[in-house]
């Protein structure tokens, strides 16, 4: 009866403290989903909801020793979460309201129906194209994150993505090859732009500079990156600072396309 009451009692405060924990419930498993982050933070909630119940049904012992793990819990959390607290606030901070509409459409609520969708064919294609006569590239596609703070670091465009332009951009005798080319909604934004390099995570003798910023970009910031390797050829798909398997090229466009919506 008294649980019906609560029930009765139910006011547009408590609707709007609901809608907030699951909104950032969401937002975390945004985050982390892909990442072998997303097995600890289920773990941590299956921790929590066992030391509820306990408390609930007075197992005073199992409860005291989990209430112990739980207060000192939040250091650990911070330690073995901080690239994913890294991107979370980057997220928040990084809203652009002319870009995006609002904080809320960052999280995927709400889309924007402006949104241009990116040609991802022309993208693979021109990276197994330059793939096969051995032509070195570094895509970044912009995600939820702004990379707006990454532009000035090379040359600013505003181009569409298309084939063709892009097997120009990265040609061994163009101006523009060197560095990376950052897109968003479909348009080329920056080419020659410089990235940060990730000299903490061990990665491969075999994977040069290109890889490693890759990495980097993608741990910092919840972008998507494709490498093609000058020495060998093949093509890399990086996100969450991780390198992404697929089979063939119709499994690497399926990917990306699933990642950006």
């Amino acid at each position: 009866m008294d649980v019906f009451k609560e029930i009765l009692n139910f006011s547009l405060v408590d609707f709007a403290d609901v809608f907030l924990v699951a909104l950032l419930l969401y937002s975390s498993y945004r985050l982390l989903r892909g990442t072998v982050a997303i097995n600890i933070f289920i773990g941590i909630i299956l921790i929590y909801f066992t030391w509820r119940i306990t408390d609930f049904l007075n197992m005073k012992l199992l409860s005291i020793i989990i209430d112990g793990f739980m207060s000192v819990g939040i250091i650990a959390l911070i330690v073995v979460f901080q690239p994913e607290i890294r991107k979370f606030l980057l997220m928040i901070g990084s809203a652009n309201i002319s870009k995006k509409g609002s904080i809320i459409e960052k999280f995927n609520f709400i889309k924007n129906q402006d949104n241009i969708d990116t040609d991802i064919n022309s993208i693979v294609n021109a990276s197994q194209n330059m793939a096969e006569s051995k032509t070195g590239a570094l895509i970044i596609i912009e995600r939820n994150n702004s990379l707006n703070f990454l532009l000035e670091t090379g040359d600013q465009m505003n181009i569409s993505v298309t084939q063709p332009i892009l097997e120009s951009i990265f040609f061994k005798n163009s101006p523009l090859h060197d560095g990376a080319v950052i897109i968003a909604n479909n348009t080329i934004k920056a080419t020659r732009v410089v990235l940060p390099i990730n000299n903490d995570k061990q990665i491969p003798n075999r994977f040069g500079l290109r890889h490693k910023a890759a990495v980097g970009i993608t741990e910092k910031t919840d972008a998507l990156a494709i490498v093609v390797s000058e020495e060998t050829g093949h093509i890399s798909y990086i996100k969450n600072g991780e390198f992404i398997s697929y089979d063939n090229q119709k499994t690497i466009s399926d990917l990306i396309k699933e990642d950006l919506n």
